[in-house]
């Protein structure tokens, strides 16, 4: 019979199984034992001694620092009626990296913005390291909530400020508008831009995981709104002129058209008309061409309306009286190789006869028996030649010829208006000049108070001896009569120039002009139209640009209070119009001289 001879083995290391398997568990408790232990320590360490280490760990991932936006100062009419006002709006922006990390639904997102989901996708994906880009600016707040209802990850609004303008496209060209970030980029807006704009500020406030801010939690900076600027302009003699100018333009089938109009005892610009024009809440389909505020910018050849500046250098230069004579027969006047022309033979004619028909013959006679240097001289000190300092961004300072050009024919032309450019606002401070007895006062585009000092560039005996003369122009003898006011004395002065073009002067197409003041005993306004290139109804400045005057000049009064100085019987009585009771009717056009 056979033996077993197996012993039972024994675990390793030796000993008794359950001693090994108790050790190893009080091992393992210990261990989590000493673990526990210094997590609490370390939790009480942090709570009762470092607990300000917890707060700022909490902080900086939960409270953020905001921006403040500044509302822009408001554009004001010298009345106080608002004409540029920023009013607020919802920017919607998102942050691609929490976006994408969270899953966004990028095509929901894109369908509520209107947008194509791949390109949104794939504008989102080029992004995906940033933390912040523009979804969509300038949201109506209702809108953009809509949006922000979706409660979309990533996806956050902002308020911004948005310019709006009402009087549209009649203070277009003065207002200028603003950028999207509110920053003046046009006219008056740019001009102003550093009053105007606001300066922003910050805060500090606390946002959930999502982004929703929970509380604002202190000031660190105030925001400080721009500050307003009040114009000089009437909002009401603006869209007057604006109106005017544009039913001008229209009936004469023109290219363009300008008016400006000034104080005579301020310098302010009471009103200034562009067409073509533009709307500046709606810039979307916005040329170059409607952009320029032409009456700043573009420089043209004024015709005759520089002939009673021609007949003040005579007059200063103690060689001629107003009752000086000058004999144009036979209607041509030969200068070197250049034969001047009047539109009849007129004569012999005295100095107000001169402009009440608009002599070229005689203008040029005057010219030439002159020192070379007077007339061009006495441009440059009524403003010709340079800038007026108006401010205006973008303003040209006209050309008057080098004094290296006075030549005979160059002189001869240039005493009716050619050879030398001007701006709109040029010429109608050089005619606020004459009508304020010689005293030239700085152009302003801001309402000014009290009395403004000017500097004197024309004998007052000149300057007065001068409105008288060009009364005459707006009578049925002149080349104006249709600029003729009820209720007022106009003086003034018609003008006709053919457009210069590449190697000369183009045969068709011209710029007809019309400059004036009233009251003629005591002028307060002056007022300069000029329409470019009129096809249809007449192309002398007298057919085209004077009854634009005339409207425009009728209601600026009316606006500004400022008192009839004749009676309506005498006027009609020297006009030879019908009587004032017949008025409100068309009056039969009388066919006006023709000027130069």
């Amino acid at each position: 019979m056979s033996v077993d001879r197996r012993v039972p083995a024994r675990a390793a290391g030796g000993g008794e199984p359950g001693l090994k398997y108790a050790g190893r568990h009080y091992l393992v408790f210990g261990v989590f034992g000493l673990l526990l232990a210094g997590l609490t320590l370390r939790a009480g360490y942090l709570t009762v001694v470092d607990s300000e280490f917890l707060r700022a760990q909490g902080d900086a991932r939960m409270m953020r620092t905001e921006p403040i936006v500044a509302m822009r100062g408001m554009l004001r009419d010298r009345n106080g009626v608002p004409l540029a006002v920023s009013t607020p709006v919802t920017t919607l922006w998102m942050n691609p990296r929490q976006a994408i990390a969270a899953g966004a639904d990028i095509g929901k997102l894109a369908k509520a913005l209107g947008q194509s989901p791949r390109d949104l996708s794939a504008r989102v994906q080029r992004n995906r390291s940033k933390g912040f880009i523009y979804l969509k600016r300038h949201l109506s707040p209702t809108d953009a909530e809509g949006v922000l209802a979706l409660d979309i990850p990533g996806v956050f609004g902002m308020t911004e400020y948005r310019r709006f303008y009402p009087e549209g496209e009649a203070t277009a060209h003065l207002l200028g508008f603003t950028d999207l970030d509110d920053h003046g980029k046009e006219g008056l807006e740019l001009a102003f831009d550093e009053e105007l704009v606001g300066r922003a500020g910050s805060k500090r406030v606390v946002k959930d995981l999502k982004g929703h801010r929970v509380q604002d939690v202190s000031l660190i900076k105030a925001a400080h709104p721009g500050h307003d600027v009040d114009l000089s302009f009437d909002s009401r003699v603006q869209y007057s002129a604006y109106r005017e100018l544009a039913r001008g333009v229209a009936e004469h089938q023109a290219v363009a058209g300008v008016l400006v109009s000034l104080d005579v005892d301020t310098g302010e610009v009471l009103a200034m008309a562009n067409l073509p024009s533009y709307n500046p809440n709606n810039r979307a389909r916005l040329t170059p061409n409607a952009l320029r505020n032409r009456a700043v910018t573009d420089m043209f050849e004024p015709g005759s309306t520089l002939k009673p500046i021609t007949v003040a250098a005579a007059l200063e230069s103690g060689k001629y009286t107003t009752r000086s004579l000058f004999d144009t027969t036979p209607g041509t006047y030969r200068v070197l190789n250049k034969l001047i022309r009047d539109h009849h033979n007129y004569g012999v004619i005295d100095m107000t006869t001169l402009l009440t028909k608009s002599s070229n013959v005689a203008t040029a006679q005057i010219a030439l028996s002159l020192p070379r240097d007077t007339l061009p001289m006495l441009h440059q000190r009524l403003g010709f030649g340079h800038s007026t300092g108006s401010g205006f961004p973008g303003e040209s300072a006209g050309r008057l010829q080098p004094s290296n050009r006075w030549n005979p024919v160059e002189l001869a032309t240039m005493s009716y208006g050619y050879g030398i450019t001007v701006t709109a606002l040029q010429l109608a401070q050089a005619y606020a000049t004459i009508a304020s007895g010689g005293v030239q006062r700085p152009i302003s585009f801001r309402r000014v108070e009290g009395e403004v000092p000017g500097k004197r560039v024309l004998d007052e005996k000149i300057a007065r001896a001068l409105i008288p003369m060009m009364e005459t122009v707006v009578t049925q003898e002149g080349t104006a009569l249709r600029a003729a006011v009820p209720g007022y004395r106009i003086a003034g002065k018609t003008g006709t120039a053919h457009k210069a073009q590449s190697g000369g002067y183009a045969a068709d197409q011209y710029m007809s002009l019309f400059v004036g003041m009233a009251p003629a005993s005591k002028p307060r306004v002056v007022t300069a139209v000029v329409i470019d290139n009129p096809r249809k109804g007449g192309y002398y400045g007298g057919l085209a640009a004077a009854p634009v005057f005339a409207r425009a000049m009728a209601d600026t009064l009316r606006l500004m209070n400022v008192e009839p100085d004749r009676s309506a019987e005498r006027l009609a009585e020297q006009h030879r119009l019908p009587h004032p009771s017949t008025w409100q009717r068309p009056v039969a056009a009388h066919a006006p001289g023709r000027e130069g």
